[in-house]
């Protein structure tokens, strides 16, 4: 019961802290130590500047010494922090709610970094791979060869087609990237929950490319396309409601 009131009102603080994460661990730069500054003028905001989504809603979105416009950028990551919260409090009850909070912050950093740089660093996917399998230890020690599988799995898969296409076309189509985050998705949903997390991710692929060539012209299909934010989405899908029953009738 308490963390299921703890983790949304905890939520937009870690939001926060994850938009420094994304802002920052690309560019290799200090997360936690580092001031946060307007980043037209350089003035180091004060705690009243840093208080999550309102403080953006109370300032109408402009710094206090130069009063140009600031990004919405953090309080839409904070508000995206939130959403993960509330949703893993209404689908896990109990303490698997905290987990699945994990998972779904840990999901939001990665594809928001793949989206803008095209990279999954391994310092967030190594780590989700082991908590993966310590939640599975918890939750159903039993079942944790199958995680194990899952894992490896989920690895060797996106590798071997990655390997495939460099030698087919002699350049790179799938980042080691990917076949981290799938190992990752099998740690978690086990090897049973890889053909929807793989189905799902594929299917949203196939939606965003449909998306931007429809807005776009047909141009941009020449240009990369980050499959971590699929990859991604399918995991949380299939944590939370399982994978599909391929049992036929």
């Amino acid at each position: 019961m308490v963390v299921n009131i703890a983790l949304p009102l905890a939520a937009p603080f870690v939001g926060s802290f994850l938009g420094l994460l994304i802002a920052r661990m690309p560019a290799g730069q200090a997360v936690i130590l580092g001031r946060s500054r307007c980043d037209s003028c350089g003035h180091r905001l004060s705690w009243y500047e840093l208080l999550p989504i309102l403080s953006w809603l109370a300032l109408r979105a402009k710094c206090l010494t130069c009063r140009r416009f600031l990004s919405p950028f953090y309080p839409l990551v904070e508000l995206a922090a939130l959403v993960i919260a509330i949703w893993s409090v209404a689908a896990m009850p109990g303490w698997l709610s905290m987990p699945t909070a994990i998972l779904g912050w840990a999901l939001l950093v990665l594809s928001v970094i793949d989206y803008r740089h095209f990279v999954l660093p391994d310092k967030l996917t190594l780590p989700l791979i082991l908590f993966g399998l310590l939640v599975a230890t918890m939750t159903s020690p039993a079942d944790l060869t199958e995680h194990l599988i899952g894992a490896l799995l989920g690895y060797l898969v996106f590798w071997g087609i990655g390997h495939f296409y460099y030698k087919l076309y002699r350049r790179d189509g799938l980042g080691l990237g990917d076949a981290k985050l799938l190992a990752a998705a099998g740690a978690w949903v086990s090897v049973g929950g890889l053909p929807t997390v793989v189905l799902l991710a594929s299917l949203g692929g196939l939606t965003w490319v449909t998306i931007v060539t429809a807005c776009l012209g047909k141009s941009r299909l020449r240009a990369p396309v980050p499959f971590g934010p699929s990859l991604a989405v399918g995991t949380w899908l299939v944590w939370i409601y399982g994978p599909l029953d391929w049992t036929p009738y």
